[in-house]
C-alpha cells in the first residue's frame, strides 16, 4: 500500500523530470533556431557572393544584395547610394537600386532620397560614409538628426540600418534598409550587422574587380604615356562619325593629322625619357589649343568653340610623335583650318626639357569628311597624305587634302622602290658646283651634289627624290655614299692639282644623318679610307639641325673639329636659329640662302639681311658664301660689301667630275675671264 508521502515524492520527481525535459527541449529548439539562423545567414551570404560573381555589372550585384537582404529580414524597403568622387555638391548620389519603393506609402520617401538637393551626408548614409562602418537607428522617432525622419514615419518606417561597401579601403556605396518595427539592440541585431559587414566586403571585391576591368578597358583604348585615346579608339570614333554622316548629310566632320617636326632629333640626342616628357607637354598644349575657353570642360566628350559653334572632338595619340583630332559637327573645312592655326600657335613657344629650351613645331594634314570615304582607314590615309604635303612644303605648315595627293602617294611609292634598285645598281653620280673667291675670281672649292642617273638619257635631280629618301631612311645610305665618293674624288684632285691652299669639298649632311649616334665614327672612317686632308672637308648642315639640340650639336661639331673637319651652315637666314647660340658653334662658313641674294638688288629688306649676315660673320670670324649668284650686278654688290665667296649660275652650274677636271687645268688668272665670257656667250 502506497502512502501519501510516497505519492508526493513521486509527483515532485515527475515535475522535476518534466521541467528538465522542457528545458532540454527549449535548449534544443534554441540551438536549432540558432543553427537555422546561422545557416540562413550563410545562405544569404553565399547567394549574394554567387550573384555578385556572376553579375555583368556592379549595379546588378548591388540590386541582388538589396533584394536578398530585404527578403532575409522581412523589411519592406531597401536602397543604395553611390559614392562619387567629383565636383558635385554631394558625394552621395541616390541610385536607381531600390527594393519595395513601388509601394505607394514609400513614394514620398523615395522622392526625397533622390532629390538632388537632398544632402545625404547629413543623414544616415553620411554617417556610414564618415565612419566606414555599419550604423543603425533602432527608433527613428527618437533620432532627431535624421533629415528624412518625418517623411519616414509618415510612411510607417520605424527603424533603419545602413552599411558600407568597401573597395581598396574606400567606401564606394552605402546600402540602407528600413523596418516598420522598432529594433532591439540584442544579439540578433549584432549578428545581422555582422552579416551586412560581410556582404559589404564581398560586394567590395566585385567593385574592385569592376574597377580593374574598367582600368583594363581604359588601358586597351588609351595611350599609357599621355592618357589620350589611342589609335584603336580613335578609329572607332571615326567609324561612328562616318555612320552619322551616312545617316545625315549635315553631320560633317574633319580629321587633323599632326606630326612634330624634328622630334627624332630630341629622341636621339637627349634620350627617350626626354622625348617622353616632350610628348606629354605636347599633349597638354594640344588639349589647350582645342579648348582654350573651356579649361574645365568635361573630358568625354571634350568641347571647344570656334566662332560661336561648338563641335565635339576626340584628341588621340597615334604613336610616337603623331596625334590626330576628330572634329564632329562642323560646317566647313574652314573651322578645321582655324584649329590647325591655333595648334601652330600653341607649338611656337619653346619646350623646357631637362632645363634646356627646345624649339619644335608641328605639321598638320587636314581632311574634310565630304570626299566619299567609306572606311575610317581611308580617312586617316588621306589625312596622312595631306600631312606629307605639309611637311614637303616646309615646317610648321598645314595642308588640306585634295584627290591629287593620292596620285602623289603612288608616285612616291614608285620612287621609293626605284631608289632601292638605284642603290643596289650604283645609279647615283656626283656633280660639283664651283665655289669662287669673289675678289680673285678663282675656284677655291666645290660643293658635291648628288644626281640619279636613272637611264642613259635621264638625269634625276635631288628635288625629285631626296624627300622620299629622307622619309624612308634611304638618305642614310645615299648620304654616306655621297660623302665617301666626294672625299675620294677630292683626294684625287688634290694629287692631280696641288696648291698651297688646297681645294675644299662641301658635302651636305641631312638632318636624319646628323642624329645618327655613330655619325662621328662614320666620318672618321671615311676620312681614313679615302685619304683626304680633313681640313679640306666642309660638312654643310641646316639651321634646323643646329637648333634641334644645341648641346649635342656643339659636341658633335667639336669632336669632328678635333680631326680637322670644318662646318658650314647652309641656307642661312631661312630658319629660326637663335643668334645668341650661334657664337657657341665651332663654325667656319655661313652660306647665305639664294632667296636673299637673288632679290637683294630690288628688295631693300633682303639687302639689309645680307649686310647683317656679313656683319655677324665678320664679328665671329666666319667666312661667307653667297649662294644663287646669277648676275654680274649681284656679284659686284657682294664683292663691294665684303662677301668672301660666291656660288651660282653666274659662275657655273654643277658639273660632271671630268668637266671640273678640265676647269682646274685653266690658269687661275684666266679663270674669271673664262666664266664671264661663257655667261656673255650664253646670253647672246
Amino acid at each position: 500500500m502506497t502512502t501519501k508521502p510516497d505519492v508526493a515524492a513521486h509527483a515532485a520527481e515527475l515535475e522535476k523530470l518534466t521541467q528538465s525535459l522542457v528545458r532540454d527541449r527549449d535548449a534544443r529548439l534554441q540551438a536549432d533556431a540558432a543553427t537555422e539562423s546561422s545557416l540562413r545567414r550563410l545562405q544569404v551570404l553565399e547567394a549574394v557572393t554567387a550573384a555578385a560573381n556572376e553579375a555583368d555589372t556592379f549595379e546588378q550585384a548591388l540590386q541582388f544584395a538589396v533584394d536578398e537582404i530585404c527578403r532575409y529580414t522581412g523589411w519592406p524597403l531597401g536602397h543604395c547610394f553611390h559614392v562619387r568622387k567629383s565636383a558635385r555638391p554631394s558625394a552621395l548620389v541616390s541610385s536607381g537600386i531600390w527594393h519595395g519603393a513601388h509601394r505607394p506609402e514609400f513614394s514620398a520617401f523615395r522622392c526625397m532620397s533622390g532629390d538632388p538637393q537632398f544632402l545625404a551626408e547629413q543623414d544616415l548614409p553620411g554617417r556610414v560614409l564618415a565612419e566606414a562602418a555599419p550604423v543603425w537607428i533602432v527608433n527613428l522617432g527618437a533620432d532627431r538628426d535624421a533629415l528624412r525622419a518625418d517623411v519616414a514615419r509618415s510612411a510607417g518606417i520605424r527603424a533603419a540600418i545602413a552599411f558600407p561597401v568597401m573597395s581598396g579601403g574606400d567606401v564606394v556605396a552605402v546600402l540602407e534598409f528600413f523596418s516598420v518595427r522598432i529594433l532591439s539592440l540584442d544579439d540578433h541585431l549584432l549578428r545581422l550587422m555582422n552579416l551586412m559587414r560581410q556582404i559589404g566586403t564581398r560586394l567590395g571585391h566585385v567593385a574592385e574587380r569592376a574597377q580593374a576591368m574598367r582600368r583594363l578597358a581604359h588601358d586597351a583604348s588609351h595611350d599609357a604615356l599621355t592618357g589620350l585615346p589611342n589609335r584603336n579608339l580613335f578609329l572607332q570614333q571615326l567609324d561612328l562619325a562616318l555612320q552619322r554622316q551616312w545617316d545625315d548629310d549635315n553631320a560633317r566632320f574633319a580629321v587633323l593629322f599632326i606630326d612634330l617636326d624634328r622630334f627624332k632629333i630630341v629622341n636621339d640626342s637627349l634620350g627617350h625619357l626626354a622625348g617622353d616628357r616632350m610628348i606629354i607637354q605636347v599633349a597638354a598644349r594640344l588639349r589647350n589649343a582645342l579648348r582654350p575657353d573651356h579649361p574645365a570642360a568635361p573630358s568625354s566628350p571634350d568641347t571647344l568653340r570656334v566662332d560661336g559653334v561648338s563641335p565635339s572632338y576626340t584628341l588621340a595619340r597615334m604613336g610616337g610623335d603623331e596625334f590626330t583630332v576628330l572634329l564632329s559637327d562642323i560646317d566647313d573645312v574652314g573651322e578645321a583650318v582655324r584649329i590647325a592655326e591655333r595648334i601652330q600657335a600653341a607649338m611656337a613657344l619653346p619646350f623646357l626639357i631637362r632645363d634646356q629650351e627646345i624649339y619644335a613645331s608641328a605639321s598638320t594634314g587636314i581632311v574634310f569628311g565630304d570626299v566619299g570615304h567609306t572606311l575610317a582607314d581611308e580617312v586617316l590615309r588621306d589625312a596622312d597624305l595631306a600631312l606629307y604635303r605639309a611637311k614637303s612644303m616646309g615646317e610648321s605648315r598645314y595642308e588640306v587634302f585634295d584627290r591629287s595627293m593620292r596620285k602623289g602617294a603612288v608616285s612616291r611609292l614608285t620612287i621609293e622602290t626605284a631608289l632601292r634598285h638605284a642603290l643596289k645598281n650604283n645609279e647615283f653620280v656626283l656633280h660639283y658646283q664651283p665655289i669662287i673667291e669673289l675678289q680673285g675670281g678663282t675656284i677655291v672649292g666645290v660643293e658635291a651634289l648628288v644626281r640619279w642617273q636613272r637611264g642613259p638619257d635621264e638625269l634625276v635631280y635631288p628635288g625629285d627624290f631626296i624627300d622620299v629618301a629622307e622619309d624612308t631612311g634611304l638618305i642614310l645610305y645615299i648620304g654616306m655614299w655621297v660623302l665617301r665618293e666626294a672625299c675620294r674624288q677630292m683626294h684625287q684632285w688634290h694629287r692631280q692639282f696641288p696648291r698651297a691652299k688646297p681645294l675644299t669639298i662641301s658635302v651636305n649632311i641631312s638632318p636624319r644623318q646628323f642624329v645618327q649616334p655613330n655619325l662621328v665614327d662614320q666620318i672618321k672612317q671615311i676620312v681614313a679610307e679615302t685619304g683626304i686632308d680633313p681640313n679640306t672637308l666642309r660638312l654643310e648642315i641646316t639651321e634646323s639641325v643646329t637648333m634641334g639640340d644645341v648641346e649635342r650639336t656643339i659636341r658633335i661639331l667639336s669632336q669632328l673639329r678635333e680631326i680637322g673637319v670644318r662646318f658650314s651652315v647652309d641656307d642661312f637666314g631661312t630658319g629660326y636659329s637663335s643668334l645668341s647660340y650661334l657664337h657657341r658653334f665651332p663654325l667656319d662658313v655661313l652660306k647665305i640662302d639664294r632667296s636673299f641674294v637673288m632679290r637683294m638688288n630690288e628688295d631693300h629688306e633682303r639687302l639689309q639681311i645680307v649686310q647683317t649676315i656679313m656683319t655677324l660673320a665678320r664679328n665671329l670670324g666666319i667666312e661667307v658664301v653667297a649662294e644663287g649668284t646669277e648676275t654680274e650686278m649681284q656679284v659686284d654688290h657682294l664683292r663691294n660689301i665684303g662677301c668672301d665667296f660666291g656660288q651660282g649660275f653666274f659662275f657655273s652650274r654643277a658639273l660632271a667630275p671630268e668637266t671640273v677636271t678640265d676647269l682646274l687645268y685653266v690658269p687661275h688668272h684666266v679663270l674669271k675671264t673664262a666664266f664671264v665670257n661663257s655667261l656673255q656667250t650664253a646670253q647672246s
